[in-house]
């Protein structure tokens, strides 16, 4: 069952927005995207209380960055049971890793989280109990009962040339440990974030205050990495609100948000795409969003 109301209508606009962005020049374009896409009746939306639609969301794929979102809410979720002490170098590096995108600052959060550090290769018990303690976001995420999460992997850093060391022992053969999430379970932890729920509101107003965005132009071109441009963000109108978390790599463009428009209603759309060709592909997101606001 959808964490949604599953509607018929949004779904056949769903794929009627593929069909026709795939003829403009996307060969394959619905093998290589996922979408989750929720619509609310009021303002102040509880959990579980929109209407939506999704293609291909249950498709498990490299979150890249996204996954950013899961260790800030897990973060809080630690914090909020006296895992972790509250401290000005952990609230600055979870800005830093949502607002900024710092994998730097991912990779603290994560050995705050787990108890765990990068290094050299681990042997024998030692190296048993660190894959176990890396594993403790998936424990919690389990932990929920959620459908969505069932097959989610949320327990690697983030990097920029690549792990090394016990990083990279962790990947596995072929990299089959990769972190992996489906834009149904993104989608929904979104939610949550926005509604108020899995943590307490003061936390999720934090984590509000971190995935807010600014749409203006002028803004926008002060910060060439504003995670707006070539994202969903762009599609939106001037005056919309706009909370998100983006994730590029060179196979890889993603994206989670939840906006409003200018006195109109929640919506929240995850999109992520797969190969090398969407992950250059500048206009697909914002084609994506710009038109379902209109919907």
């Amino acid at each position: 069952m959808a964490f949604y109301r599953p509607d018929s209508a949004m779904q056949a606009q769903l794929k009627g927005l593929l069909d026709r962005l795939a003829a403009e020049r996307r060969p394959g374009l619905h093998n290589s995207v996922a979408i989750s896409w929720v619509r609310y009746d009021c303002s102040d939306p509880t959990p579980g209380s929109g209407s939506g639609a999704g293609w291909s969301d249950q498709r498990i794929l490299f979150p890249a960055s996204v996954v950013k979102l899961v260790y800030a809410l897990a973060a809080e979720a630690w914090l909020q049971r006296d895992l972790l002490p509250e401290a000005d170098e952990l609230r600055r590096a979870m800005r830093d890793m949502i607002a900024d995108s710092s994998n730097d600052a991912t990779s603290l959060v994560l050995d705050l989280l787990t108890g765990t550090t990068s290094g050299p290769s681990l042997l024998g018990e030692s190296w048993q109990t660190w894959q176990q303690q890396r594993h403790l976001v998936n424990d919690w995420l389990q932990g929920l009962g959620w459908e969505e999460l069932e097959k989610v992997n949320c327990c690697q850093k983030t990097w920029g040339d690549g792990p090394y060391g016990r990083e990279r022992d962790f990947y596995g053969a072929g990299l089959g440990n990769r972190n992996a999430l489906t834009t149904a379970a993104t989608a929904r932890l979104l939610e949550s974030v926005m509604t108020d729920a899995l943590v307490s509101p003061l936390a999720c107003k934090r984590l509000r205050q971190l995935l807010s965005r600014s749409i203006d132009l002028m803004q926008r071109k002060a910060d060439p990495e504003n995670q707006v441009d070539g994202f969903l963000g762009e599609g939106l109108p001037v005056g919309s609100r706009l909370w998100s978390k983006a994730g590029w790599m060179s196979q890889a463009r993603h994206d989670a948000a939840w906006w409003s428009l200018q006195g109109g209603r929640p919506m929240l759309l995850v999109v992520f795409t797969q190969g090398r060709e969407r992950a250059n592909d500048t206009t697909l997101l914002p084609a994506i969003a710009r038109e379902l606001s209109k919907l």
